[in-house]
């Protein structure tokens, strides 16, 4: 493993779920490179956060992308 791989490991990933409404509004979640989120290492509230990003997409909120975190 190269020196650059050992790095985006160490800063992690977040799956990012943008407003489609508000510029400003997202919820972020902590989530391997292929985006796959633990759930449960999540809290509850996370946890019902992350499931309703996921129902509204394209109604609230836009396809998620992955972050170097």
């Amino acid at each position: 493993m190269n020196a650059q791989a050992i790095q985006h490991q160490a800063k992690g990933y977040i799956l990012r779920f943008e407003s489609l409404f508000d510029g400003g509004r997202a919820l972020a979640f902590e989530c391997d490179a292929a985006g796959e989120v633990d759930l449960d290492a999540l809290s509850e509230r996370a946890k019902l956060n992350y499931l309703y990003a996921r129902t509204v997409i394209g109604r609230d909120f836009a396809t998620p992308r992955v972050e170097l975190h």
